[in-house]
């Protein structure tokens, strides 16, 4: 499917109703493959921060290569009707952005333990919003807050 096909589809068919999927099995190639139009090498193209899969797109010829169940995988995630802004530079972007915040956030889970996390990023909301938070940062901070002699 050539993105500006699919463009010019959605722009005809605006009031389409996508509807619900059935649960299909999906398939993806796992190596890389070679666009059938130009002999290029295609790009694997993540949906979302949370899904795994990934859809075949070759930018020679703004192409998609859709695999058994892909399209069904699309509507279920309510990105049928947008298609063309998954291949964005953005949306690229913000998927690596969610991915690395939740990559941080398992880190951070991990590392001090479910409950005194959730602690901690409560604290720190609540710090953020505080006009005065470098002062109530520098009396954290310091080694003895009640000494004359700092």
């Amino acid at each position: 499917m050539f993105v500006e096909d699919y463009v010019a589809w959605l722009a005809n068919n605006r009031d389409h109703d996508f509807g619900e999927n059935q649960p299909v099995e999906l398939s993806e190639t796992t190596s890389a493959m070679i666009c059938p139009v130009s002999g290029a090498i295609m790009q694997k193209i993540k949906l979302a921060a949370d899904i795994q899969h990934k859809l075949d797109y070759s930018p020679a010829v703004a192409g998609i290569w859709l695999d058994k169940g892909e399209w069904e995988l699309l509507k279920e995630h309510k990105l049928a009707g947008s298609l063309n802004k998954v291949l964005t530079r953005q949306w690229q972007k913000q998927i690596r952005a969610d991915h690395a915040k939740q990559t941080f956030n398992d880190l951070y889970e991990k590392k001090f333990g479910a409950e005194r996390y959730q602690k901690l990023k409560e604290f720190r909301e609540w710090l953020v919003q505080q006009e005065d938070k470098s002062v109530l940062r520098a009396y954290l901070f310091a080694d003895d807050p009640y000494a004359a002699d700092k």
